[in-house]
């Protein structure tokens, strides 16, 4: 009998330490993840910057541009399905560009993630792929950063493209009647970054009001006309 409480009262104990163990643990880590967080949180909005920084020369906004943004849901338009972001900048108050989250979801791969910045006044300033999982050497030219031609990236073709100069049926490929340059042999990915950059400005331009009017940090339903 004396056995099985001292084995209960062993077991016990042990319980115990373990369940002090996990607490102080989890009190380490709550309060490592608040010591942190702000530098965490300062080198997002600094890699935020950088992507924006490419697609938006900064001297076209005096607005502080991370903070004012809006949040859409799901908006198939895009390819956002799960919802995405669009920084609104502004010059003296006065709006200036829109940067968006876009997908497309056709690429070879599968999924590839852009970024679009459009003026105001429906005039490109640049594309960026964020995403993808294109062929490594083939398909993954859309990618400045593997793309070898690094003195003028397919890429850069986008900025200084009008919204107004292009027909939204020619936002593809030259292949198929559209008026953006590709690599032979490496279609899919080109038409599907071509296609989803002109369902991103049409997106922007017929939106571009409501957008802009939007309080910061809410959230606009995307798939609503």
């Amino acid at each position: 009998m004396s056995g099985r409480y001292s084995a209960a009262r062993t077991s016990l104990r042990t319980a115990a330490i373990m369940l002090g163990f996990t607490v102080v643990f989890t009190a380490l880590m709550a309060s490592s993840y608040e010591a942190t967080r702000p530098a965490i949180q300062a080198s997002l909005q600094e890699a935020q910057m950088r992507l924006i920084d490419e697609v938006l020369p900064p001297g076209s906004y005096d607005n502080a541009l991370l903070e004012d943004v809006v949040h859409l849901g799901p908006t198939a338009a895009i390819g956002v399905d799960e919802g995405g972001r669009v920084w609104r900048a502004r010059r003296g108050g006065t709006p200036a560009a829109l940067v968006l989250e876009a997908a497309a979801t056709d690429g070879y791969a599968g999924r590839i993630g852009v970024v679009v910045a459009v003026g105001a006044d429906g005039m490109l300033s640049g594309v960026r792929v964020v995403s993808h999982k294109e062929t490594p050497g083939l398909g993954d030219y859309i990618d400045p950063k593997k793309d070898r031609n690094k003195a003028s990236p397919w890429i850069g073709q986008f900025a200084g493209v009008s919204w107004r100069d292009v027909d939204t049926a020619q936002w593809t490929v030259k292949k198929d009647g559209g008026v953006f340059d590709y690599h032979t042999g490496a279609t899919i990915s080109a038409r599907a970054v071509a296609r989803i950059v002109g369902r991103t400005v049409a997106f922007a331009m017929e939106r571009r009001d409501a957008l802009f009017a939007a309080t910061s940090g809410s959230t606009l339903q995307g798939n609503q006309p």
